[in-house]
């Protein structure tokens, strides 16, 4: 993930995982460890000549393992955030290293202990870089497979109690890498959507941050109770609980199952683009984050991504040759976090993920931002004139939503304008704007004729809806989960897993019935069917047009802001006011016995 900060060119999170993953800086010249090490020996074990020779040789091996590990990890600060190729051969020789010292330490433990001294705490710190190996290899992929990699070491060092000693030496910069390492771990199972284990380790981490501040008078205080604040209101964002018959909640996953889109039926024609590159960028105030990954961020991340499968190996190297017979197709599209991005870092990601687009593909590109008006009238309008989304707030502090700038005459510099994306139509490009002024991408124009949609929140929601803008955008709950949503805007703030199992069901029916109409539509504009091929593109499709025709056919949302756009704009008869889709709408608000919500004859009403 990508943030905004006083080094744009290498941005980097604080307390949360980093691309380097650890408080250490890159070794400075001095005598090397294996020096200190033979020292040690030396001083432990009596004259130098009393130590076995193959032992000297194991902690010497043991040592160069290490130091190079350690040089490799740090290295990794340098690497290009953006591009999927430049990378891959360091994080190959950094596995090759972490997998030959982790199989060193475990074969020769006994040698170790007793002539090095390694201490548990040692390993954990080895086991830890090697979660964030794989943690990072999946931000780098996008490959969920890897996240179940990183959870199985770091929930290792939990198990085996690697960190239980560090509290007795009195050394604070110890328990902050015990700190960094509850807090790696609690965003991989968030990820995971293992939230009954994210909820032990925050009262784990809540006690050793107690611990910690206790016993050294430290500045950070504040800084770590305020991750446990992110964290536990991050795992409370959802507005719905499912709950179990004992009235345990259930944790659902919204990523894309096997039966989770649409299928395409026989005859229905389509295009065959498919969804390769995706920037998801947040910018929202005021919004539950947690390491750098805001709400909104979350839900959209998880919308383009498979369920997650086991690795067949678990030292499995990322970074290596794939064989020949493995297709090459990416199973989830390659996706950069960008949290709070200055307009030229979005720039530069943009032209990387444009550049490395494959042919007959889509690169996606959704906005979580504060929206940026207008001051004044303008003679003219073109893409500059109507606003856009502000990326970046570092610089002022933001009261409210809406950005006015002092000096009319300038335009706030990490406005996204809708001009700045024209260049980038030369290809494929899918767009998803969820701002207060998602209506400044209505006035697209689409310069080059290669497929492109837009699809644009509501810019404002009814008084009468209690307001959940911290934990989350109404529209994208949508996108990532319409069912909690629609149970949301029903005033449902709690259901049995079996009645949410059996509406699931219906809205899979309904999602199939909206993907007839489309395929089926005489006007509509032909953008939308050339996305339709691919089952990411057609699922948010699908989800956006029930989430149009709902809020439509609500009773209090009124107002013509209160609805989703696009560009270009959908055939209204065909799809968000269907007369068969209303009807489904309505025979799911029945199920739910909150018909009384929604307007009866929506058509003659509206």
């Amino acid at each position: 993930m990508v943030r905004g900060a006083r080094q744009p060119q290498q941005p980097r999170s604080r307390l949360a995982p980093r691309l380097t993953g650890t408080v250490e800086k890159p070794p400075r010249k001095r005598k090397s460890r294996t020096e200190f090490a033979l020292k040690e020996i030396m001083s432990s074990g009596g004259a130098e000549d009393d130590i076995p020779q193959g032992e000297r040789k194991t902690v010497t091996d043991f040592c160069y393992l290490l130091d190079k590990s350690k040089q490799l990890f740090n290295g990794l600060r340098d690497l290009p955030q953006y591009g999927q190729k430049q990378w891959q051969s360091y994080f190959g020789r950094t596995f090759d290293v972490y997998t030959k010292l982790w199989k060193f330490q475990q074969q020769h433990r006994q040698v170790l202990d007793n002539r090095y001294g390694l201490k548990r705490w040692q390993i954990g710190e080895i086991a830890s870089k090697i979660g964030q190996l794989y943690y990072h290899y999946y931000l780098r992929t996008s490959e969920t497979s890897y996240l179940n990699e990183a959870f199985s070491f770091y929930s290792a060092i939990r198990q085996r109690s690697y960190y239980s000693q560090v509290n007795k030496e009195d050394r604070p910069e110890l328990v902050v890498k015990k700190l960094r390492y509850y807090a790696r771990f609690i965003v991989v199972c968030l990820l995971l959507n293992k939230m009954d284990v994210v909820k032990d380790l925050v009262k784990e981490l809540s006690d050793e941050i107690e611990d910690y501040t206790h016993r050294f008078n430290t500045e950070d205080q504040v800084e770590w109770n305020l991750v446990l604040q992110e964290v536990a209101a991050f795992i409370e964002a959802d507005p719905v609980m499912v709950l179990n018959d004992d009235n345990t909640i259930v944790i659902t996953s919204n990523r894309l199952a096997e039966t989770g889109a649409p299928l395409l039926e026989q005859g229905m024609i389509v295009g065959q683009l498919s969804l390769a590159d995706a920037l998801i960028i947040g910018n929202c105030n005021n919004q539950v984050k947690f390491s750098e990954l805001t709400v909104d961020m979350f839900r959209m991340l998880q919308a383009l991504e498979r369920e997650p499968m086991n690795l067949a190996s678990q030292m499995n190297k990322p970074g290596m040759q794939e064989s020949a017979d493995k297709p090459t197709r990416r199973e989830n599209p390659h996706k950069y976090l960008l949290y709070k991005p200055t307009f030229s870092q979005l720039y530069t990601f943009l032209a990387a993920s444009f550049k490395e687009l494959p042919a007959n593909s889509v690169l996606l590109i959704y906005l979580s931002a504060t929206g940026v008006f207008p001051t004044g009238r303008s003679d003219s309008e073109g893409p500059y004139d109507f606003g856009g989304v502000l990326t970046n707030s570092n610089r002022d502090i933001i009261n409210g939503d809406t950005i006015h700038k002092r000096n009319q005459s300038h335009k706030e510099m990490h406005c996204l304008h809708p001009g700045d994306l024209y260049p980038f139509t030369r290809k494929p490009l899918f767009i998803i704007v969820d701002s207060s002024n998602s209506v400044a991408y209505k006035n697209f124009t689409n310069l080059f004729g290669q497929p492109l949609v837009c699809l644009l929140s509501p810019t404002a929601y009814p008084k009468a809806l209690q307001d959940q803008s911290q934990r989350g955008s109404l529209f994208t709950l949508f996108l990532n989960n319409p069912l909690m949503a629609f149970l949301f805007v029903s005033g449902l703030s709690s259901m049995r897993r079996g009645l949410w199992e059996k509406c699931q069901e219906y809205l899979r029916k309904i999602n199939r019935d909206i993907a007839q109409l489309l395929t089926h539509s005489r006007s509509i504009d032909q953008a939308f069917l050339q996305f339709f091929g691919d089952e990411f593109l057609r699922l948010l499709l699908t989800r956006f047009i029930f989430c149009s025709a709902t809020m439509r056919m609500h009773k209090i949302f009124r107002e013509t802001r209160n609805y989703p756009e696009s560009y270009p704009q959908l055939p209204r008869d065909e799809t968000v006011e269907n007369p068969h889709l209303q009807k489904h709408i309505l025979e799911l608000a029945s199920i739910l016995d909150v018909r009384n919500v929604f307007l009866e004859n929506t058509i003659d009403d509206y």
